[in-house]
């Protein structure tokens, strides 16, 4: 079985985002913005720690759609998700760190990025 580079380069751009976000998520805690059990300082359901969970299964889920969906809806399901997960980011600013706010606008960059070479790839303006 071959794969194809695109497919690659956009599992690549989703562990990238992965990356990001846990980066985020552990700097956060050694930065002291961090309190077991809550989010903005209340107190957390059981059930919003697995939609938590559950958006962050995002970047993972896709990249393994990256490399085994079809090229066609690969496309469309890769542009929809990158630019849904941007609109939830930004839907969260500020934060309390400078860090969190500087790594939220290089993820949203990062949709960016995956959704553009989901569209060149999709209309071959991208092929090498």
């Amino acid at each position: 079985m071959t794969v194809e580079r695109e497919r690659v380069v956009l599992a690549g751009g989703w562990t990238s985002l992965m990356l990001i976000y846990l980066l985020g998520d552990v700097l956060r805690v050694f930065a002291g913005h961090f309190e077991p059990g809550r989010m903005g300082g209340e107190p957390v359901p059981e059930w919003m720690w697995t939609l938590a969970a559950g958006i962050m299964m995002v970047p993972i889920a896709m990249i393994m759609t990256s490399l085994l969906a079809a090229a066609r809806p690969l496309s469309w399901i890769t542009m929809g998700t990158s630019a849904a997960l941007a609109a939830f980011n930004l839907s969260g600013l500020p934060y309390q760190g400078f860090f969190d706010d500087m790594l939220i606008v290089l993820s949203v960059g990062m949709n960016a990025l995956i959704a553009w070479l989901a569209w060149s790839w999709k209309t071959g303006a991208a092929s090498a």
